[in-house]
């Protein structure tokens, strides 16, 4: 298994978790307690996570664009709102659009109105909330299971194959540098597929998420059509995007 693949499976053990030690993720992974010490290194050099004694635990347990297992994440509540608010005057009746997943999505789905509209997502807690809206085709590609999203190579070839107007995309992180991130390689070719295949791709990201990093990069900047965060993003942070010629509101 590759160093990348390791810190995956890490930070998949930490979500679930919250907290885990050496000895835990050796068994799991197969590897020395050396290379699991190593490994966790690495990851809280980059932010993710936090050193404890015999282990580790998650630097942000909130950040990954993953949600928990039982209910979807409360945090930022304001701001998810506020960014949903912003996004829903860019979704017009007729629209066919892709909600990637996440929390942020999440909230945009729950205030979508019950109007003719199609909705291409990968994520089963937004598929519970549309299910009920009946005027809304709910378009769920296939794939496995990794937590709440699906993934997986026919996930990513039916998605190539649509005609997506604006995909909104998630992200652990926004970086001028290093772009949109997110920490496991199980997601990115589902990503990409929208961002290839949408004529507008909109990053919804709230202000916390500027300037991070996360472990692998999905997307660079020019990439997007324009990005949608709160309304508590500084000025001078926003500043240094918008100079770079991203459209931000």
């Amino acid at each position: 298994m590759s160093s990348i693949r390791r810190y995956e499976k890490i930070m998949e053990v930490l979500l679930t978790s919250k907290e885990v030690t050496v000895a835990e993720l050796s068994e799991k992974l197969g590897v020395t307690g050396k290379t699991i010490r190593e490994d966790l290194t690495r990851l809280e050099e980059q932010g993710l996570i936090v050193r404890i004694h015999g282990g580790a635990v998650l630097a942000q347990g909130d950040q990954f664009g993953i949600l928990p297992s039982k209910e979807p994440l409360i945090k930022h509540a304001d701001e998810k709102a506020d960014i949903a608010r912003k996004a829903l005057l860019h979704i017009k009746q007729n629209d066919i659009i892709a909600l990637d997943g996440g929390s942020t999505t999440l909230e945009i789905a729950r205030r979508l109105d019950n109007q003719p509209l199609t909705v291409i997502t990968n994520d089963v807690y937004i598929v519970s909330e549309l299910a009920v809206k009946d005027n809304i085709r709910l378009v769920v590609p296939g794939g496995y299971r990794v937590r709440n999203m699906l993934a997986g190579p026919e996930a990513t070839s039916y998605v190539k194959e649509l005609n997506i107007q604006k995909a909104f995309i998630s992200a652990t992180g926004i970086h001028p540098e290093h772009g949109l991130s997110i920490y496991t390689g199980d997601l990115i070719e589902f990503k990409r597929a929208l961002i290839e295949t949408a004529r507008e791709v909109i990053a919804v990201v709230n202000h916390h998420k500027f300037g991070q990093t996360a472990l692998r990069t999905f997307a660079s900047l020019n990439e997007l059509t324009r990005i949608i965060t709160d309304g508590k993003l500084p000025d001078e942070v926003g500043r240094s995007y918008s100079d770079a010629g991203i459209i931000i509101e």
